[in-house]
């Protein structure tokens, strides 16, 4: 049983034999893990930035984005980019559509829980920040904001770490991230090996990720 279980599972000729597809597969998933937390945190940041201005022009669309696109799944929405865009002029490859759909959904996560900070910040800072002759923008700006991002820490982590592990759906429009390559491999080896390794490579991207998130939130919790 033992002996079955090493040879489909951790086979090490297979392993060896695809560990180069495995590491590219790794890097794609890295850079593009790296763009879609950047944009989706940074654009969450400026859309809670300008519903924050009370501009409802501004503010309405903003709340109708952050709940369709917390509604919808990932999956679903890269779907549409992907496959869909062409009917109307819009084409884009299988990495764009995987970066816009999976930033689009954290920056929608991003914003309510930017918001929910925004709220949180006790009504006397912004009397105070008035007071000394602020105006509106720089009392947002200067005083606000910065504590409302040390509340944000601990449930944005959370959703970036949850978000970003969604990169694996990039195999359903053919790009080469890992899962992509370990089911290529799967196929040629004819050995679940590759799924593995797959399953490691992941481990080892998302786990120090992980424990870079506690030490965010131990760094920046607040002090009693």
């Amino acid at each position: 049983m033992l002996a079955r279980l090493q040879e489909n599972f951790f086979n090490l000729d297979v392993a060896w034999r695809y560990l180069p597809s495995i590491g590219e597969g790794m890097i794609v998933t890295i850079h593009l893990a790296v763009l879609i937390v950047f944009t989706g945190l940074g654009l969450g940041l400026l859309l809670a930035f300008l519903r924050a201005l009370q501009w409802r022009v501004l503010s309405w669309p903003i709340v109708i984005f952050a709940d369709i696109f917390r509604a919808l799944p990932p999956l679903v929405v890269l779907i549409i980019f992907y496959f869909a865009g062409p009917f109307v002029g819009i084409r884009m490859s299988g990495f764009v559509a995987t970066w816009l759909s999976l930033s689009l959904a954290l920056a929608a996560f991003a914003e309510e829980i930017f918001w929910a900070g925004i709220l949180s910040v006790g009504r006397g800072q912004w009397e105070a920040a008035r007071s000394t002759g602020l105006r509106y923008g720089q009392t947002l700006g200067y005083v606000v904001l910065p504590q409302a991002v040390r509340l944000a820490i601990p449930p944005l982590t959370n959703r970036t770490i949850a978000v970003t592990k969604m990169t694996a759906l990039a195999s359903v429009v053919a790009v080469e991230e890992i899962l992509a390559n370990a089911a290529t491999a799967q196929a040629y080896s004819a050995n679940t090996t590759p799924l593995t390794m797959a399953a490691i490579a992941y481990l080892v991207i998302f786990v120090p990720l992980v424990a870079f998130s506690r030490w965010i939130e131990h760094r920046f919790a607040w002090k009693h």
